[in-house]
């Protein structure tokens, strides 16, 4: 019974190591392209910060102005 006890909390403790794993850093980048975004860093500044989302588009939006 011992034995299994044993085993039974190496295995809780794999598996929480694994569920509080930080994904990384390209599975953070893909992630923020799925929300529209460029990478992980255009993603949390735009949480965290004072960016919309917008500031990748500034450019396009620039040469359109422009041409009117």
């Amino acid at each position: 019974m011992e034995k299994k006890r044993y085993a039974l909390r190496k295995l809780l403790e794999t598996v929480e190591k694994e569920l509080l794993k930080k994904p990384n850093q390209k599975t953070l980048d893909r992630l923020s392209l799925l929300a529209g975004f460029q990478d992980w860093g255009s993603f949390q500044e735009a949480l965290h910060g004072e960016a919309d989302g917008k500031t990748n588009y500034s450019v396009e939006e620039n040469k359109k102005e422009m041409t009117r």
